[in-house]
Order: structure tokens, then sequence, then C-alpha cells
């Protein structure tokens, strides 16, 4: 591909230089000129209002998918215990198939696993796609990928959502990659386009950042794995579908590994996502005992004590406590955000709460743009008044 610049046309309005991203682009004696370091991105194409900017390239043609019905959702099940995640993609995969009026769909896979049909069709599948065999009895990656890529290319889905846990972030790479699609990761919202109906995937870019909206025009399924907690489990305990058998055969020499032990490590820990009120603490708490004041106004309201990276990295709260992009994900009835600043990192983990109360000495905060009520003042002042008021 090739870009050219008609010199008779370019009136050297610089928009060319303003909107290319590789700073390949001068003026040279009131005109535009192309550099040597020019991708051929087609950025400054859009811009030129002169028409003065040409390429070669062929305009991309957006490949009939009218045979692409239907938006999937991987239901991971652990020792026949569906995961969380699952049933909330399967809450906004009945939101985004309304919109696009097709139906939704179930893939299990497992052994002995068939009881958690009705569980799925109580939480909006219509069709569960049911692959059973005693080889998938536990997860390894070459046989649910095999398996699941199967699934794909049989019955031609148009979105395929995955849970981003650890099985889901192994998976689903290789089967975009098997049968030739993109993936967006850790996902926080999905909607769809009113104009193209295609998925708008949005995600935390450039370490968090920023957050970047990603279309898949031009393949189908359009794949995309979603963090846990993001989204809401919407529970349709009225709805009826249908289970599809789907035969595997595989050998056991085809999967490359072999499970000799499955060892679990006993420890406490905290399930941040079933929590109905969080206290959480940033950089604004100080230092460790500063938590101990969170953790009663927590304990006052029944609550969990959570915070940011910085206070993770810190030392002064465990790691299963982290809210945000390298953390967890929470959907609480009540947030309340003590001396958080309000960075994008720690809202992509609790953007979704129901109320937000935000508490900081710093008028200019960001957490206040995300607030339902922000209080401004110091947080040891304002805190053990809360729990004062709380207790009486």
């Amino acid at each position: 591909m090739t870009i050219w610049i008609e010199f008779d046309r370019c009136d050297g309005c610089k928009r060319c230089i303003k909107a290319c991203p590789y700073e390949a682009t001068e003026l040279r004696d009131g005109k535009a000129y192309i550099l040597e370091r020019c991708t051929s991105c087609g950025a400054c194409l859009e811009v030129c209002r002169q028409k003065a900017i040409h390429t070669d390239a062929e305009p991309r043609v957006v490949p009939d998918f009218s045979d692409r019905q239907g938006v999937w959702v991987f239901a991971e099940q652990r020792k026949g215990t569906l995961t969380l995640v699952s049933l909330e993609l399967l809450g906004k995969a009945q939101e985004l198939a309304e919109t696009l009026n097709q139906e939704v769909s179930a893939l299990l896979l497992g052994d002995e696993v068939s009881g958690l049909s009705e569980m799925l069709m109580q939480h909006g599948a219509k069709h569960v796609y049911l692959a059973e065999h005693e080889i998938l009895k536990d997860y390894r990656t070459i046989a649910y990928a095999n398996v699941v890529e199967e699934l794909v290319r049989k019955y031609k889905p148009s979105i395929f959502l995955i849970g981003a846990s650890h099985i889901g972030r192994d998976m689903a790479p290789r089967v975009s990659r098997r049968v030739g699609v993109g993936l967006t990761a850790d996902c926080t919202e999905l909607t769809i386009d009113p104009e193209e109906g295609i998925l708008l995937q949005t995600r935390p870019a450039f370490g968090g950042n920023i957050m970047a909206t990603i279309a898949n025009r031009y393949s189908r399924p359009q794949m995309a794995t979603v963090r846990p907690g993001v989204m809401e489990v919407s529970p349709t305990p009225d709805n009826k579908g249908d289970v599809i058998q789907h035969e595997v055969s595989m050998a056991e020499n085809e999967i490359g590994t072999i499970i000799l032990e499955t060892v679990r490590e006993k420890k406490k820990s905290v399930d941040l996502s079933q929590a109905k009120v969080i206290v959480a603490g940033g950089r604004g708490v100080g230092n460790a005992d500063g938590f101990n004041m969170l953790r009663e106004l927590a304990e006052v309201m029944d609550g969990e004590i959570a915070g940011t990276r910085v206070t993770v990295e810190e030392g002064w709260i465990p790691p299963e406590r982290q809210v945000g992009q390298t953390g967890r994900s929470v959907r609480p009835e009540i947030y309340i955000a003590c001396g958080v600043s309000g960075a994008i990192q720690h809202r992509a983990g609790m953007i979704n709460s129901k109320y937000i109360i935000a508490i900081n000495k710093d008028p200019r905060a960001p957490i206040f743009q995300v607030a339902d009520w922000g209080i401004v003042g110091d947080i040891r002042e304002i805190v053990p008044e809360m729990i004062r008021q709380l207790k009486n």
C-alpha cells in the first residue's frame, strides 16, 4: 500500500501532521510531505479536507456474516460446580442477544455434568451444547481447545464470551488462533453498535491509562474474555431450552498432558465479589495502621476491607484484597473509597458498584467523578465519625 500527496490540492492546513501517530508527515514549502517512516495506516486520509492525499489500497470489504448467529458463553465448571463468572456472562449475553434479536447458548464441557444444563437455562441459555467425556473430567488445554474448536466451526456463533479465569485465559487465545479470529482480553464493558450491529469491546489499555473500545468487523465469532465480577447475574427461572449433545472422539495420547495429582493449598481467602459492602483504602490511608479504622467501619457495616495496588505493594493489605485492573473486579451495593485518588486502573475494578461513596481531602481527586456521594475532608476525622454514628 502506497500513500502520496497531490501537491496542487494541498493547502498546508497541517491536519495530516496532527493526525499522524508516527510523525511521518511534515510541511515543506507550505505543502505536506510524507516521510519514509510512514506505515500507511491511513490516518491522514481521513482528515484531509482537500482530498489531496491518495492511496492505491483497495477498501476492505466486510464479509457476509448472515450465517453467523447466536451469542455463546463458555460455561466453566470445576468439579461439577459452575463458576460465578459463567452466570454473569449469561446475564450480559441475554442483553446482547436481545439487541441483535438472536439467541443465547452455553458450552458445557466435562464428565457427568449434564445436571448443570438446567441451571444454565435458568440463567438465560436457550441452547446448551453439551460435551461429556471422561477425557474432559479435568481441564486440559488441548482437550478443551479441540472440542470448543469443533463446536465453533460446526455451529458458527456470532459472539463468543469466556470468563477471564485461569482456564479462560489459557483456552481463549488458543481457540481464537485456531479459528482465525481476534480476541479482546479482560473486557470491562460489552455493547452492541446500534448502526453496524457489531460487538464493541471495552478494556483498559496502555497500562490502564485509557479505556480502549475494540470492534471486530472482518471475522467471526467476535471473541472476548471478561473478568469475574464485572457483569451482573440475571436469572430467568421461567426460561426453557434444549440440550444439544456433542460427540467427543479423542484419544488420551492426543492430549499431551496427564494430571497425576491436584494439590490445593488451604489458606484463608476472601471473596470480594460476594461482598455487599466494601470499604477500600488508598495511599491517603498513610500506613498499615490506618487500615484499622477502615476495618472497624467495614465490621460495623458487615462488609469487607479492600485497597488499591499501592496499598498492596506497601504491604498494608494482602494481595487478594486488591481492587482494580490488576486485582479484583467488584460490584457491591456500597463501595466506600477512603483516601483513594481514583486512578483509571482502580476505577476499572469498582465502577460497577451500585453506590460509590468517596472520602478525600483533595476536591479535584478523580474519584469524585464517579462517586454518587463525595465527602471532602480528612478520613481520620470522617471515618471515626461514621463509625460512631453507625454504632449509635
